[in-house]
């Protein structure tokens, strides 16, 4: 398992387009995927915070979800005083259900963790191209990522077994055109998610290219 090679990392640098598209398209994703008003935690990615993930919540607010933010400002990484934040943030949008979890790169790795440690406030996990499965350091990110948190990545500063699968519905949408994480490793292996499915998007596109935004919503009417 490698790590995207380097022109498909250039590649992202396209992403802009896709989510030009994204925000033409959201409508009729939406009225096309109604939900069924279940509240929806989106976690962001790796130095992302919640602007990054406007057009995903636009549109399952549009489709009659009732979408959240994490609400916690830049995701700088794994520690566990950030996973109790979010604990509390998942309490505070299950008070009269359980919540889908929808989690970009790092923030699938956080809604796995979540899961697995509040299952019943958790109705499902949707992970969008989060290396939860093999070599932690198949992608473009983990150099960053140490020199941002202080720790190794094989290192984490909680209790994780990142590959094992949460106690609820988990599924990984995966793209092989993803620049920034090995496929495979967000694809994941038989038993590390319940389903795993392709999408044509790019890493940076998992929240706003319609592939995505289409994938996500057809995801959350599955049934379990």
């Amino acid at each position: 398992m490698r790590a995207p090679s380097t022109r498909a990392m250039i590649a992202e640098l396209g992403v802009p387009l896709a989510w030009a598209r994204g925000q033409v398209a959201w409508r009729g994703l939406a009225r096309a995927y109604p939900g069924d008003g279940r509240p929806v935690l989106v976690l962001p990615g790796f130095l992302a915070d919640d602007s990054t993930t406007v057009t995903l919540r636009r549109t399952l607010g549009a489709a009659g979800y009732v979408p959240h933010g994490w609400g916690l400002g830049r995701n700088r990484g794994i520690s566990q005083a950030l996973l109790d934040r979010m604990l509390k943030r998942l309490a505070a949008v299950t008070r009269e259900r359980p919540a889908a979890i929808v989690g970009w790169s790092l923030g699938g790795l956080y809604a796995r963790e979540i899961a697995k440690r509040v299952p019943d406030l958790v109705e499902r996990v949707v992970t969008l191209g989060s290396p939860f499965s093999g070599d932690i350091r198949a992608n473009h990110a983990w150099r960053m990522y140490e020199r941002v948190t202080g720790h190794a990545v094989d290192q984490l500063p909680i209790a994780a077994v990142l590959a094992e699968k949460p106690p609820v519905p988990t599924f990984a949408l995966w793209s092989a055109r993803d620049g920034i994480v090995a496929p495979a490793a967000s694809r994941g292996l038989a038993g590390e998610a319940d389903a795993a499915i392709a999408v044509d998007c790019r890493h940076i596109g998992f929240t706003s290219d319609p592939a995505a935004l289409r994938a996500v919503l057809e995801v959350l009417r599955r049934g379990v």
